[in-house]
Parts: C-alpha cells; sequence; structure tokens
C-alpha cells in the first residue's frame, strides 16, 4: 500500500462530531425506512444533499462518516459517491454555487463571453468564492440545455439563453435572497420528504 494511503485531502478530520437536528434525523430516517433491508444505501445521494445543505454547505469526512454511520454502510463507499458527483462540494463554498457550462455548444452560442463577463462582475475566477461568500464559481461540462445556450446552473436552478443583463438580474436575485432565510420547503430535507 503507498505510503500517501489517507493523507488525501477528503481523509480529513476536523475531529467535530456532526448529527442532524432533531426535526432533519426524523425526515431522515423516514426517507432511509423507503428502501428494503440490506438496501439502506439507496438513500445515500438524497443523505448527503441533506447533509450538506445542514452542515454548512460541504462535506467533510467527519460528516461522511456520519452519513455512513446512518446507512450502516463503509465510509468508503460513501466518498466514492461524493468526490464523484459534482453537485457534492468538499471544499468550501458560497451560498450560491453559479456552474456554467464551457462546452462547444455554449462556447458557440456565447458561453466564453458569458464566462468572462460572469469573472468580471463577480471579480472572481472559476474555483474561487467572492469576499462576501456569496458566490462560488466553477466552470463545467455539458449542463444537458444545449438547446438553450448558453446555459448556467445555480444551485438547483437553471438558467438558459444567457446575456449580460439576464446574468446581471440573476446576480442581484440572488445578492437580495442570499440574506433571506431559506424556508423549510426550499430545503432537501423537504425536497427528498414524500408525503404520505
Amino acid at each position: 500500500m503507498s505510503e500517501n494511503h489517507n493523507k488525501h485531502e477528503i481523509y480529513k478530520r476536523e475531529g467535530k462530531l456532526y448529527k442532524f437536528s432533531d426535526y432533519t434525523l426524523k425526515r431522515v430516517n423516514e426517507i432511509i425506512e423507503r428502501y428494503p433491508e440490506g438496501k439502506q444505501k439507496s438513500a445515500l445521494i438524497p443523505l448527503l444533499h441533506i447533509a450538506q445543505e445542514e452542515f454548512g454547505g460541504s462535506l467533510n469526512a467527519d460528516i461522511m462518516d456520519y452519513v455512513a454511520g446512518l446507512l450502516s454502510i463503509k465510509p468508503i463507499e460513501v466518498y466514492e459517491v461524493a468526490t464523484f458527483y459534482s453537485q457534492f462540494y468538499l471544499d468550501n463554498v458560497g451560498k450560491y454555487v453559479i456552474e456554467i457550462c464551457q462546452t462547444g455548444p455554449c462556447l458557440a452560442c456565447g458561453g466564453d463571453e458569458m464566462i468572462d463577463y460572469l469573472k468580471t462582475k463577480l471579480g472572481i475566477e472559476a474555483g474561487e468564492t467572492t469576499a462576501d461568500g456569496i458566490f462560488t464559481l466553477k466552470q463545467v461540462e455539458c449542463l444537458g440545455a444545449c438547446g438553450y445556450a448558453p446555459v448556467m446552473q445555480v444551485n438547483t436552478c437553471f438558467h438558459e439563453n444567457l446575456t449580460k443583463e439576464r446574468i446581471d438580474e440573476i446576480i442581484d436575485l440572488y445578492k437580495n435572497q442570499a440574506e433571506k432565510p431559506q424556508s423549510n420547503d426550499e430545503k432537501w430535507v423537504e425536497k427528498f420528504y414524500l408525503r404520505k
């Protein structure tokens, strides 16, 4: 085994104990119970979304270990999923993560100009977060909305047919929302919880 085993950033521990709020834990247990005995791992993606949101916007080893314990699976099974999907963040991010498409169809429709405009408007480069902690900018591969290029996704909301004016409106909208508390209906725990 390599001497670099367990030295990767993902394995760094803060030594902090994480636990969902009583309300969230009740909902999480109801989500887990949807799956047959031995198949609880199927709840992993919803639980990672909920954990990321409840514990500050990103995942660390302590949080992922907590989720593994809830599902009675090995921590590596959680790490594999969290590092595979781009919607899970292992580094601290802003309240709003802007993912702008950098592939052919979007670039052919002016996406490169929109990327440059976003960098200038926010005063950051791709992979960085604004000083106020509101926005993180990421350049990503195809968002699957080529017919509406150029496109970007802010958290889970798509914004299509981008122009500089449209970007100004979108950034202003999120800046204004940044100080408002998130309603329960907007939280992942409610999106994944199906009322009977």
